[in-house]
């Protein structure tokens, strides 16, 4: 008596929900603040040298990657399980349809930095 056991990729999904999650909280505040207040009002002053190097750096696709693609998936988690809740049908359309905006989303995201650093 053999049973196979069907494997979930739920964790999968639950942690970048999580982290998501996290990057909301932490990240997207700081974000905020950096790029629409202080800059601008002149609290912080950052050269172009500066700004090449620090946006350039390996650091900084980390950080496009923590502020725009896991809230996008953080976001596609709840919109997902949003709609389970509202009892639509087709649960794998909806499951393909969701993170796969949040993947188009995030490749779109760090696809334009690369341009934009590139050019």
């Amino acid at each position: 008596m053999s049973k196979t056991v069907k494997r979930s990729d739920e964790p999968i999904w639950w942690g970048l929900f999580s982290g998501g999650g996290v990057c909301f909280a932490v990240f997207v505040p700081a974000a905020v603040f950096f790029l629409a207040l202080a800059l601008p009002l002149g609290w912080i002053e950052l050269s172009h040298a500066q700004a090449v190097k620090a946006f350039g750096s390996i650091f900084a696709v980390v950080f496009v990657g923590a502020v725009i693609a896991l809230p996008a998936f953080h976001a596609a988690h709840r919109i997902r399980h949003g709609l389970y809740d509202l009892k639509c049908r087709s649960r794998s359309l909806i499951k393909w349809l969701a993170y796969g905006l949040a993947f188009a989303a995030s490749v779109y995201a760090m696809g334009s930095w690369l341009i934009s650093f590139l050019l």
